[in-house]
């Protein structure tokens, strides 16, 4: 009995005794009121969590930066460059070689650039450069601070469907700092992009030069023209033998060039002859329409023409003239004996201007010669002593013999200046004023061919 009692305590009391267990509805939702109190807290707790973190980076920054020891110094920009050494030769045409303003090849340079001052460098290791078109806004006022990948994402590709851009040798080797650039062309021209211009770029192929970056090279910016612009192109210098219209402000097939053809000026050679034997009759064909500095710049250009090394011989009986290219006189023999075209009066003057008259009037019956540059001896005579300047090779001849008779000219009083003579109105048809003289002289180079500088001097 005493057993029983122990066991059933009277003062226990009886809820203890009967304790119920949970339901499965209970449990469930006491989960469910707890994933939502997570679901909560969470966003607060990840804020306060990031605050406290981004608290603690500030101040370990803070303290890392005022230790001048632990700052970490920016690497210096390198110095190494590739260059271009020269421009590009323009005007630029699809399908035409690229040459640098010589006409030679172009050359890859790496040099040693501080400020203002490069140094060639002969680096015994070959690098391997290769050779890109850039847009031709690039670099944008930076100069030439730009990073690799700037100078990568400014490299212009071809259109869609058409060829390479650049065409040729396009992977160079820079052996002992140089490289030259053997045959490159483009085959687009530039029009389609916003600048309208490219530029032609060096950069050290990717993978091949190990250490310090070498700055790529690139040139002038620059237009190229579709190779149909070419057949227009004007050419600097003109040759004789080229078309008129290959003359600055002288368009093909424009009004100045239908003008010229219609009175046989059909060359630059024609031009040049008819600018020294009869300048007004040039100026009435190209008419008003060419102003006075279109006209400058026209003969300026003539001007730079090559004369070549061929003179021309009029002759008769009685006189020879030597002429160059564009009709000026080089040398006159009147009688065998060498006329002194330094030193003229305005009687002996016309006679020679008539003789260059008729010349040009039979240009092409003269007998043609090739005069060896700087050899004076073929255009001498005998003892006749010749003075050659540098421009043009002009020509001023000292000896004259003052009683030797002109054909058409009957000396009525023989004196000892030669000069009192009239004139036979055989070799003068054509009236010759003061202000219509020929260029019969060479000129110099520095002077218009229609200058008074470059009449026959004296009389």
């Amino acid at each position: 009995m005493a057993a029983k009692r122990l066991l059933s305590d009277p003062e226990e009391p009886k809820e203890k005794r009967m304790r119920p267990r949970p339901s499965f509805a209970s449990v469930i939702g006491e989960a469910v009121m707890v994933n939502c109190l997570c679901t909560a807290l969470e966003p607060v707790i990840r804020r306060v969590v990031n605050e406290e973190v981004e608290r603690s980076l500030r101040h370990r920054l803070r303290s890392f930066t005022r230790s001048p020891s632990l700052r970490i110094q920016a690497p210096e920009p390198s110095t190494l460059h590739l260059i271009f050494p020269k421009d590009l030769s323009i005007p630029i045409f699809t399908g035409s070689k690229i040459m640098d303003r010589e006409s030679n090849q172009l050359q890859v340079l790496l040099v040693d650039k501080r400020g203002d001052q490069m140094v060639p460098l002969l680096h015994h290791n070959p690098i391997k450069a290769d050779i890109v078109v850039l847009d031709g806004d690039f670099p944008s006022g930076d100069g030439d601070n730009w990073s690799s990948e700037e100078f990568d994402r400014n490299i212009v590709r071809e259109r869609t469907g058409k060829r390479p851009l650049l065409a040729g040798e396009l992977a160079v080797t820079v052996r002992d700092g140089v490289a030259s650039i053997g045959d490159i062309e483009f085959t687009d021209n530039s029009s389609w992009i916003r600048s309208r211009k490219f530029r032609i770029g060096a950069k050290v192929a990717q993978g091949n030069f190990q250490g310090l970056r070498i700055r790529e090279a690139m040139t002038q910016a620059f237009v190229v023209k579709d190779h149909r612009g070419e057949l227009y192109k004007k050419h600097h210098p003109p040759m004789l033998g080229d078309e008129v219209w290959r003359l600055e402000k002288i368009g093909k097939d424009g009004a100045f060039h239908k003008k010229l053809t219609a009175e046989g000026v059909n060359t630059v050679q024609d031009f040049l002859k008819m600018s020294v034997v009869d300048p007004p009759k040039l100026r009435r064909i190209l008419g008003p329409g060419m102003s006075e500095k279109m006209w400058d710049v026209t003969i300026k250009h003539a001007k730079t023409c090559v004369m070549g090394n061929k003179h021309y011989i009029f002759r008769n009986s009685n006189y020879t003239i030597f002429l160059n290219p564009i009709c000026q006189l080089m040398k006159a023999e009147i009688n065998g004996s060498i006329y002194p075209i330094h030193n003229l009066n305005n009687i002996n003057r016309a006679y020679l201007e008539n003789l260059v008259r008729l010349a040009y009037v039979n240009w092409s019956s003269l007998e043609e010669i090739e005069v060896i540059s700087n050899e004076i001896g073929l255009l001498t005579q005998g003892d006749d002593m010749v003075d050659q300047y540098p421009n043009h090779q002009q020509i001023m001849l000292r000896t004259f013999q003052p009683n030797a008779y002109l054909e058409g000219y009957m000396p009525s009083e023989i004196q000892t200046d030669g000069s009192n003579w009239h004139i036979s109105q055989t070799y003068l048809n054509t009236p010759i004023g003061n202000d219509n003289r020929l260029n019969i002289l060479e000129s110099n180079s520095d002077d218009d061919l229609t200058s008074p500088k470059s009449f026959i001097t004296g009389g």
